[in-house]
């Protein structure tokens, strides 16, 4: 069954163009320098699955006309990944089949029930609240044909959801992939991974270390998200192995998901 992953957002928890910077990657007149915060929408078998809800999901709903959600995934509890839940409030209006279903880890999914207690709280007032229903994230979960396994890594100390479908993963916010996960991740045709800068950072891969996995790792495409305003999309571009990429905003890759 083919698959089509939209890049919805590849930036940072702060965003490109950064507030307050002039540099010349926020200055960049290339819209491929234009990054949102981090999130992608998988489509396949007529349904529409998304990894992360950002503070920019209503935006980039928006610009990639997307009109139903089916499930959310979440990697984890950051603000740049979650914040964008409430805006799953009409698109739920929308489905009459049952609530939207978000799969999270517990600490994930306490945060969420923090932060949106008004949604998920029995004692709610607010009945024009989203109707989402979170479940536990499993080692599998197979939503309308498709398997998506997760895959744990390392987020500096704390281990997060990355996750595999099909012939594709997605690793963002990562620093290190341990080697049980490793050895989930070969015969990938994607490899979506995080490269946050050119430097080193203490929670998230950089360019180099990101190259070296896929070294490693040896998929057939790798594609790189969660960058900041120190990657200039056309200069690092030309620096890069044949098989590997800066994602953008709105990049659409299909691929085999089951």
């Amino acid at each position: 069954m083919r698959a089509t992953l939209t890049f919805l957002g590849t930036g940072t928890s702060m965003g490109v163009p950064t507030l307050g910077c002039k540099c010349a990657v926020c200055c960049s007149s290339d819209p491929r320098d234009q990054r949102t915060r981090p999130s992608v929408a998988i489509e396949y078998n007529g349904r529409t699955v998304l990894i992360d809800t950002g503070p920019d999901f209503r935006q980039q709903a928006i610009r990639e006309k997307i009109d139903r959600v089916d499930a959310v995934l979440y990697t984890h509890s950051h603000a740049d990944h979650v914040l964008g839940l409430d805006d799953l409030r009409p698109l739920s209006f929308l489905n009459k089949e049952k609530p939207i279903p978000l799969y999270a880890d517990e600490l994930t999914a306490s945060v969420l029930r923090r932060i949106f207690d008004y949604t998920f709280s029995k004692d709610s007032k607010y009945p024009t609240s989203a109707k989402v229903e979170l479940h536990n994230l499993q080692p599998e979960t197979e939503l309308f044909g498709a398997r998506f396994e997760r895959l744990p890594v390392l987020h500096g100390d704390a281990e997060i959801n990355g996750f595999r479908f099909g012939a594709a993963a997605y690793l963002t916010d990562m620093s290190a992939i341990p080697a049980e996960t490793a050895a989930r991740l070969h015969g990938l045709d994607i490899l979506i991974i995080d490269a946050l800068r050119p430097a080193p950072h203490p929670t998230h891969s950089h360019l180099e270390k990101s190259l070296d996995y896929v070294a490693k790792l040896k998929p057939r495409r790798a594609y790189f998200t969660h960058m900041s305003h120190e990657v200039g999309h056309a200069a690092v571009q030309a620096t890069l192995p044949p098989n590997v990429w800066l994602a953008h905003d709105g990049l659409k890759l299909e691929f085999d998901i089951a």
